[in-house]
């Protein structure tokens, strides 16, 4: 019964406006948590929210509880247009235009704006605009269960203009306006939205510029008319013309023409790749030189830039365990304030003996200098700038907790075949036994390795197409993991292709059986590729130990390790042999894997952090928390260096979000601070994390 629900839900995404820090997203969570929903994904900075459920009905009553916290469900984020008094830089700007004549009366001798009733009309308009933004937001998170920084704003402001407004009533005199106060809170916090609105819009950047890139026209042929449309339009089947300078509007094949295609935003390599007839180009690729007709094959979500934008999307909204800290104070933080800010009210005015005025004004200050919207975003501005750096440079990280599974790495496993080698495998001998046709082995050979996705079959039916052969037609052909290739051919002969263990000649690889006997034995060899020598030596530096872990042969393992400097390798292992290699060392220390084979999944899945080359299989992508756009193996370290600094910029900004806390709320509670000083602090404070994330776009991480 379970399977069948679990089959019969349905993933539900919604675009939601309104959100502005970590708190509004952790409300909505809650909400969703309450009502009994699964996979429940929030991400304030790109207004989304994605949930399953197996009842579909239940939609309306989410998306009303939703807006009934505070936001707005809208249909399409990209046509949405806020009406004019919705945006926080209006609101801004308006108060700001009162706000400035009620500070001004502290510096001019214009006697009108000493009159209480002139204050109160100008602090009017500014208040109504704090009650709309502020207290609406107050009231929707209390109810949510979550109380966020807006609460503390609308406290404070509040009190200062009741107070205010009591003293000109009563005409208690000039020690009782306080509504400059009061329209300053209000305003100073309104910039610092504004400052984080951008600032959050900066580090989300890389999913944007992604997107942009799919928003392209398609030139599709139509009974030999060319028409114009949109990339989103074109179907399966399609046939497109390309030209030079266009952007391939989808993924697919090429049907005729020879072209220059620069694939950088996907691989981050600079140099132009040629593509020729049958050759596959993928969306969003700019094409440099020569035109070409295509075949349309994956359109829409399943375009690998689609799929790499839904996983960027899920990477920046999984939390590293170092947030949880983080969310953990922010849903205290509040309740505390507040208590802390009575707390400074009842033993200034009753212990101290300081005065209603004095111990107002305290206890104000202590509510606008809180900031628990810092810590909020310390870590998810962080990791989206980290996960947009890594993406430029061809690293797709799937997410934010893999950032921190990376720290402290000790050792780096390594797959041979495809990782550490080119891949590329030339034939070095087959040897036939006694009787045996070499053109018919060749024949098997071809007519087996054509259904793999391997490395070493692509290689091989490479190399053989050259070769004189006899045809072999099979009935049914299976791939085994670690093993080889079994098949039957139309006249029940069984072969069995692979590396099985058996005694042969130690520099031939491969083995092929018909029928259980043995027919023939290849020697294959591949080449290093020409950076791992390096890698190596950079990991060494790292303090990192470099493994080998592969299902080849010992003596070709052995070859491999001594040439490129590795020193510990674990050769003839099956993929459950692979696992028990991987749990030892994770036993010993933090554990990443890389490999590229259907072999390597298992233990790509096992290692704390597993990543795979971008031509692996595709078993092996799935598996892993990381994949390499760019087959360039330096990528290994640009992925540890941009780790290491996100990390390094989560910890500082949590650091800057607490220490702040910590020092000015006592400061505010002994009365060394004015409440609007300390709302422009609290606004401050919020740049001054968001600008820490934005400074790991330019910064060296080397």
């Amino acid at each position: 019964m379970a399977k069948f629900v679990a089959m019969a839900e349905q993933l539900i995404e919604l675009n939601v406006t309104g959100m502005h820090c970590n708190n509004c997203a952790m409300s909505i969570h809650k909400l969703l948590e309450k009502k009994g929903l699964h996979n429940i994904l929030v991400d304030f900075a790109g207004e989304e929210v994605k949930f399953s459920t197996d009842d579909e009905s239940k939609l309306p009553e989410v998306i009303k509880g939703i807006e009934n916290l505070g936001f707005k469900v809208i249909d399409d984020i990209n046509l949405h247009s806020p009406a004019f008094y919705e945006l926080v830089e209006n609101k801004f700007i308006f108060c700001a235009a009162f706000t400035a004549p009620l500070l001004l009366h502290m510096l001019l001798p214009w006697h009108f704006l000493h009159q209480p009733i002139v204050q109160l009309l100008l602090c009017i308009p500014v208040f109504i605009v704090g009650c709309l933004h502020f207290g609406k937001s107050a009231w929707s998170s209390v109810k949510g269960g979550v109380p966020n920084m807006d609460v503390l704003i609308f406290i404070g402001s509040t009190s200062a203009f009741i107070y205010s407004l009591v003293g000109t009533i009563q005409g208690l005199g000039a020690q009782y306006q306080f509504y400059e106060t009061c329209a300053t809170i209000i305003t100073l916090v309104l910039l610092g939205n504004v400052f984080e609105k951008r600032s959050v819009t900066q580090t989300t950047s890389a999913v944007k510029d992604l997107i942009k890139i799919q928003q392209v026209n398609a030139n599709r042929i139509v009974n030999g008319v060319i028409e114009v449309i949109s990339a989103k339009d074109v179907r399966p089947g399609d046939t497109l013309v390309v030209n030079q300078g266009d952007k391939v509007p989808v993924d697919g094949e090429i049907l005729s023409g020879n072209v220059s295609v620069d694939e950088a935003m996907l691989t981050g390599e600079s140099i132009p790749v040629e593509k020729d007839k049958y050759d596959k180009v993928i969306g969003g690729t700019i094409v440099i030189n020569g035109n070409f007709h295509m075949l349309a094959t994956k359109v829409g979500s399943n375009t690998i830039l689609s799929q790499i934008i839904d996983l960027m999307k899920k990477a920046q909204a999984a939390k590293p365990p170092v947030q949880k800290l983080g969310d953990k104070v922010a849903s205290i933080f509040v309740p505390a304030v507040i208590l802390i800010a009575l707390l400074t009210f009842v033993l200034t005015y009753f212990a101290a003996g300081l005065g209603i005025q004095k111990s107002l004004m305290n206890a104000i200050a202590v509510l606008v200098i809180s900031c628990p919207c810092a810590m909020g975003l310390a870590t998810p501005t962080a990791v989206m700038v980290g996960l947009g750096r890594a993406a430029k440079n061809g690293i797709l990280i799937k997410g934010g907790d893999t950032i921190e599974a990376v720290a402290n790495t000790k050792y780096v496993v390594f797959d041979k075949t495809g990782t550490l080698t080119t891949g590329k495998f030339t034939i070095n001998e087959i040897k036939a036994e006694v009787g045996a046709d070499v053109e018919l082995i060749r024949g098997i050979i071809t007519a087996i390795e054509e259904r793999s996705n391997h490395p070493i079959a692509r290689s091989l039916v490479q190399e053989i197409k050259s070769m004189s052969q006899q045809k072999v037609i099979l009935k049914s052909v299976q791939e085994e993991k670690g093993l080889g290739m079994r098949a039957e051919d139309v006249n029940g002969n069984h072969y069995f292709l692979g590396t099985a263990k058996q005694n042969t000649q130690d520099h031939f690889n491969l083995s092929l059986f018909k029928n259980q006997s043995l027919l023939a034995q290849i020697a294959i060899d591949d080449e290093i590729k020409p950076e791992t020598a390096l890698l190596i030596s950079k990991l060494k530096k790292m303090n990192i130990i470099p493994v080998l872990l592969s299902g080849d042969k010992q003596n070709r393992c052995l070859k491999v390790a001594s040439q490129i400097g590795i020193t510990e390798v674990h050769s003839e292992k099956l993929p459950d042999e692979k696992l028990k290699v991987i749990d030892i060392y994770k036993q010993k220390g933090k554990t990443i894997m890389i490999g590229d084979g259907i072999n390597d999944a298992p233990a790509l899945t096992k290692a704390d952090v597993g990543v795979s080359m971008n031509d692996a299989s595709q078993v092996a992508i799935q598996s892993a928390s990381v994949v390499l756009l760019n087959t360039d193996l330096h990528s290994v370290i640009k992925f540890l260096q941009i780790s290491k600094h996100t990390l390094l910029t989560i910890k500082q900004n949590l650091f800057w979000a607490f220490a702040y806390n910590i020092i000015a709320i006592p400061v505010a509670a002994f009365g060394f601070l004015n409440p609007m000083v300390g709302a422009f602090a609290m606004a401050f404070s919020d740049v001054v994390v968001i600008g820490n994330s934005l400074r790991l776009k330019v910064k060296k991480v080397s």
